[in-house]
This record gives C-alpha cells, sequence and structure tokens, in this order.
C-alpha cells in the first residue's frame, strides 16, 4: 500500500467492538486508522457506513480501508458498487493474501459474527502487508472496471 500507512475503518453496530480491537491494533502495527463510525451497537444501516470508506478510497484520503459487518458480505457488496474499490470479503489469511496478491484488493471486509478478533488481527496483517503481485494480474484488474459485457 503506498498512501503513508492511513487506513479508512467503518463498521454496522454488529462489527462495532471487532472494528474497535483492529483499530487498536492498527495503531500497534504502526499505522494510522481513520474511524469512519459507527461508534455504538445501537442498530445502524451497514450501506451507509460502507460507502463512507468506499468513497474515501475512491477520492484518494488513503489507499485501503477495512470494513465489518456481522458475515462481512453486505458490506462487500456496498464498497465493491464504487468505481475503483476492489473489496474482498475474507475468512482466512490466505484469502487476504491472495486478494491483495491477484485481484489488489483494497478494501477487506470481515464477519465479526464469523471471525475471533485474533484472527481477524491476523488477516488484517496479511492483506496490509501483502503486495499486489502486478504481471498477469493487473492486466486483469484492470478489466474489472471495464463494463461487462
Amino acid at each position: 500500500m503506498s498512501n503513508g500507512r492511513k487506513v479508512l475503518l467503518a463498521a454496522d453496530h454488529a462489527g462495532y467492538s471487532l472494528k474497535e480491537d483492529l483499530e487498536a491494533h492498527l495503531v500497534d502495527l504502526g499505522y494510522e486508522p481513520v474511524d469512519l463510525g459507527t461508534d455504538s451497537t445501537d442498530s445502524v444501516d451497514y450501506p451507509d457506513y460502507g460507502a463512507r470508506v468506499a468513497n474515501g478510497i475512491r477520492e484518494g484520503k488513503a489507499d485501503c480501508g477495512v470494513l465489518v459487518c456481522g458475515a462481512g458480505i453486505g458490506m462487500t457488496m456496498v464498497a465493491n458498487r464504487q468505481p475503483g474499490v476492489r473489496a474482498a470479503n475474507c475468512l482466512t489469511e490466505q484469502m487476504a493474501s491472495l486478494a491483495r496478491e491477484h485481484n489488489d484488493a483494497n478494501v477487506l471486509c470481515l464477519g465479526s459474527r464469523l471471525l475471533a478478533a485474533a484472527d481477524a488481527k491476523k488477516i488484517l496483517w496479511k492483506f496490509l502487508e501483502t503486495p499486489f503481485g502486478g504481471g498477469r494480474h493487473g492486466r486483469r484488474v484492470e478489466k474489472i472496471e471495464q463494463p461487462v459485457s
């Protein structure tokens, strides 16, 4: 990731506690988390928070982001609607590594109901520290932004 060490971070109510854990972990790792909410376990609509991170990535406020909801699925759907955002819902370190290396994913989505905090931290580390492989993968990633025919 090239834009310094800034990471946009958001969650819905189901992901709030894990988001807080990940935010502290990012600081420990030397990253600069930018918390875009939510700020409690009060019920909110996940699309509002997914859009905050996706828009921030599109606007160049950071190179990468992290979204947390119950399963990671809804946040992934929201984020991937924004041009230039490649969000990946990852349940393992290997998924995170492949998402970065092969797909140049720039938003990590996590499911708080599916992952223990310790596992989510390992997945986050792998996502942040795995470089994009380029080469044949670059050609394929470029096609993502093209209209489907």
